[in-house]
């Protein structure tokens, strides 16, 4: 149930080997009645908050469609796909000819996931839908997500949304749909997803046989998953619990101590394949600023929320270029920490 920008955490279940959801039966049961109408749009956009199952739902809906390409005969609800069954092994194995999974790609050169999703990825839906334009079967594309798409590349998605090809379906998925272009949320019906109860995530875990205790660990992971999967695996399997119990320290420490907690972090943040936490990171100092604007605001203290609004602002724009121009991540690190702790 686990996504982060197409690549598989550890204790994870790929989306499409993925047999079980959570959490989200009335959106299951609004795809499958839909279908069922034989009105079904020819393109959704499922969003909500990262690692919350929208590819697991999207996997689950193309199943479903494929399994039933006769919308009148379909039923009206998703059962659990039949991981045995043809459809599910193509899907599985990405053999299908009727559904393409557009995600951000790999550097040959490096063997590292490229950050955005490419035009040339996208010209592979052209190709895809001209390949299968005579078979007269469903073609669904899932866009995962499509935040990742670069300028070029959501132009290049927006002109084929204009005009679909028939029988084509779109399950466009979005962890900040605020962040799409206007003109593809607009030719998207959408479809909001929420983050998981404490019940729904615990019960999702046990899918991936990862049993809590209900000690404070076990609570504290919880707490701090926000309802996500992918939250809870990295505070479980990527020592997320402890970049917390970091962060915490150093905005309790003073002076020389705060400083040297600062450079201990960074060192861990900024070694060699910590991508994973280092995201994992940069998302929790977010929540963090935005829950102490938010909580400024509650009290009165407007010129606080503000400032601190404008920090949350400044980190993300810091963050991108950084990214962007492949700058010194320790350096950006410890600027970002000595900022947030003034």
């Amino acid at each position: 149930m686990s996504e982060t920008s197409g690549a598989v955490l550890d204790g994870a279940i790929p989306p499409q080997l993925n047999n079980r959801l959570f959490g989200h039966e009335q959106a299951e049961e609004f795809l499958a009645r839909f279908y069922k109408s034989g009105r079904s749009h020819h393109a959704i956009l499922i969003e909500g908050p990262e690692g919350i199952g929208k590819a697991t739902l999207a996997f689950r809906f193309a199943n479903h469609v494929l399994s039933h390409p006769n919308p009148e005969e379909a039923p009206d609800h998703l059962a659990d796909p039949d991981l045995d069954s043809m459809v599910s092994r193509q899907i599985a194995s990405g053999a299908s000819h009727n559904l393409l999974h557009l995600a951000r790609p790999v550097d040959e050169k490096t063997g590292k996931t490229k950050t955005a999703i490419t035009v040339d990825e996208v010209r592979r839906a052209g190709h895809f839908f001209s390949q299968t334009s005579g078979t007269g079967n469903w073609r669904i594309v899932i866009i995962d997500p499509a935040d990742d798409l670069n300028r070029n590349a959501a132009n290049a998605i927006l002109k084929i949304l204009e005009e679909p090809p028939k029988r084509s379906l779109f399950l466009v998925l979005s962890h900040a749909p605020g962040k799409l272009l206007p003109t593809i949320r607009s030719r998207c019906l959408p479809l909001k997803l929420d983050p998981l109860s404490t019940e729904d995530l615990t019960h999702a875990l046990g899918h991936l046989r990862i049993e809590l205790d209900g000690g404070q660990t076990a609570l504290n992971v919880l707490a701090s998953a926000g309802g996500s999967v992918s939250q809870a695996l990295k505070l479980l399997n990527y020592g997320g619990t402890e970049i917390v119990s970091a962060f915490d320290d150093i905005l309790a420490a003073e002076g020389p101590s705060a400083r040297r907690a600062m450079h201990r972090l960074a060192d861990v943040l900024s070694g060699k394949d910590n991508d994973v936490i280092f995201g994992f990171f940069l998302d929790h100092i977010s929540t963090h600023l935005m829950r102490r604007a938010r909580d400024a605001a509650l009290a009165g203290d407007l010129r606080q929320a503000d400032r601190v609004s404008r920090l949350v602002s400044e980190v993300r724009e810091r963050i991108s270029i950084s990214q962007g121009y492949n700058l010194d991540r320790k350096q950006t690190i410890l600027s970002l920490l000595e900022d947030i702790a003034r």
